[in-house]
């Protein structure tokens, strides 16, 4: 397959774009500073803004699927409702239809009606950006339109670590192992973001894997 790999540059979009040049795809990433991707095989590193539909649709035109690793920084976090926004105009433009989003984890619930964002124990540093993820999943549930975007919630921690293919999927609710943890290895990640990539599973869903 020919991906496009917004935010390739990342602790988890580098593992996303290893994986991906692991099983044999063709990725482009598209980036503000290409030189920031190293030279590899398989890998294509191109200029663009991920907030800006018409560059989006220039760097996704001809491909498969699009991955969204994207994350504003230090910067504003209502970037990421922009970057949204920006992904539904832009891989409409470029008639790509397949979207699969790094998400975030704030809005998984634990337990009925309550959010791992809502609960007193979450970081108060952490808050704003984990917000700004539940609005754009909310973006996509509102505003998708026939755009094919699956949203992947990484579990309460990631982190990079060991490769292990074994890890289990949900859907909306935050998992945890039989200590209480809820966790995922980076490598792990990467391998059910590009198993939903190569057979769809959750179309226009959130789901999300941990230990």
């Amino acid at each position: 397959m020919k991906i496009l790999l917004v935010g390739g540059s990342g602790t988890i979009g580098q593992r996303v774009l290893a994986e991906a040049v692991k099983r044999g795809h063709a990725v482009t990433s598209v980036t503000r500073d290409p030189s920031r991707v190293p030279s590899q095989g398989g890998v294509t590193a191109v200029k663009g803004d991920a907030l800006d539909p018409k560059s989006l649709a220039d760097a996704a035109s001809g491909h498969d699927a699009v991955v969204s690793a994207y994350s504003p920084g230090g910067q504003d976090p209502s970037r990421m409702v922009d970057a949204a926004r920006a992904q539904i105009a832009g891989l409409k433009q470029a008639g790509v239809k397949r979207l699969i989003v790094v998400g975030g984890a704030g809005s998984l619930e634990v337990a009925p009606g309550v959010q791992v964002v809502d609960t007193p124990e979450f970081p108060a540093a952490w808050k704003d950006i984990a917000l700004a993820h539940r609005d754009a999943l909310e973006v996509y549930r509102k505003e998708g339109g026939a755009l094919e975007w699956t949203y992947f919630s990484p579990p309460a921690l990631i982190e990079p670590g060991e490769r292990t293919g074994t890890f289990r999927v949900g859907s909306d609710q935050l998992l945890v192992d039989a200590a209480g943890q809820s966790r995922i290895s980076a490598e792990d990640y990467a391998i059910a973001l590009l198993d939903e990539v190569e057979t769809p599973k959750h179309v226009r869903k959130r789901f999300t894997a941990a230990y």
